[in-house]
């Protein structure tokens, strides 16, 4: 196992169980966004917003990201791709009270290379902290598809990668469904996990937000294979995101059990155990850790 820490403390780290889309233009849906429960809140100055409200959304988002904010949720700001719309989103979105911008369509590490260039001439010149500022990239086509990896790991300032299903299928020619986007997703959680940023999305669709339980299944399938954190559309999801996105209270009793249990093992000069009948070696106990970490870490998030 790695070298011995505090399984439950919290690491200086981002938790996004669940981020709510929300129009930046609509002032009604952002003033209930606060309310929604959820871990960031996504302002959307692109394909939520039509074009010729896009200035005002980037007049009133300063506004906007202080009411989103108010209880606690990071407030994300997705901008445009086009680099001349995405300067004037910038002009806008990089302040204090914004965590994050969602980047669309990155292409290729360059453009988000280009773009953390901007961003820290505005931090700069706004007296923010330098890399106060993070990233979600996204990833819409195959040709960032094969390049996931260099998108991911482009900059320090990526916290988050993530698929974008309906650009890429379009992108792509195909249906956008569980089948059809199921290496795409994996492969971007794949470039996220090597970057060592946090891959967000589900393995599946919830399209039909009103089946709540069809939607509880995909996200805990999701969980699974080893996403973090999805977006929504519809603040019904938003429970079930911070609910299954998160270790439950059976998870973290085992994992606290196979790392006392594996500790004592080794200062016995043992490399495998059986914990409830199970084998548990290096792997296992890293793993338990990991939970344990991600546990405390969401305990900290709602103790804010």
């Amino acid at each position: 196992m790695a070298a011995r820490k505090t399984a439950e403390t919290p690491k200086d780290v981002l938790v996004w169980r669940s981020l709510l889309y929300v129009p930046a233009n609509n002032r009604r849906f952002i003033d209930k966004a606060h309310t929604r429960g959820a871990d960031a809140v996504i302002l959307d100055l692109e394909d939520s917003v039509p074009a010729a409200e896009r200035d005002k959304a980037r007049a009133m988002l300063r506004e906007s990201a202080e009411t989103a904010g108010q209880r606690g949720a990071d407030v994300v700001v997705r901008v445009n791709r086009p680099d001349a719309e995405a300067m004037r989103d910038l002009d806008a979105a990089v302040i204090p009270e914004v965590t994050a911008l969602m980047l669309p369509k990155c292409d290729d590490a360059a453009h988000v290379r280009r773009l953390a260039g901007a961003v820290a001439k505005r931090e700069a010149k706004r007296r923010m902290r330098a890399g106060a500022m993070r990233f979600i990239v996204m990833v819409e086509s195959p040709k960032a598809l094969l390049r996931a990896e260099e998108i991911a790991a482009a900059h320090p300032r990526n916290a988050a990668a993530v698929l974008g299903g309906e650009d890429f299928a379009a992108a792509a020619g195909m249906m956008p469904d569980p089948e059809t986007l199921y290496l795409p997703k994996l492969t971007v959680l794949f470039a996220a996990r090597a970057a060592g940023i946090m891959p967000l999305g589900m393995i599946g669709t919830v399209a039909d937000y009103q089946d709540l339980e069809a939607v509880r299944a995909t996200v805990r399938r999701s969980r699974k294979f080893g996403f973090e954190g999805a977006s929504c559309i519809h603040p019904s999801v938003v429970p079930i995101l911070n609910q299954e996105m998160a270790p439950s209270a059976a998870e973290v009793d085992l994992a606290r059990r196979i790392v006392d249990a594996y500790r004592a093992a080794e200062d016995r000069g043992l490399g495998a155990i059986a914990v409830d009948g199970k084998m548990v070696d290096v792997p296992v106990a890293q793993r338990a850790e990991a939970l344990l970490e991600r546990h405390a870490a969401i305990e900290a998030r709602q103790r804010r």
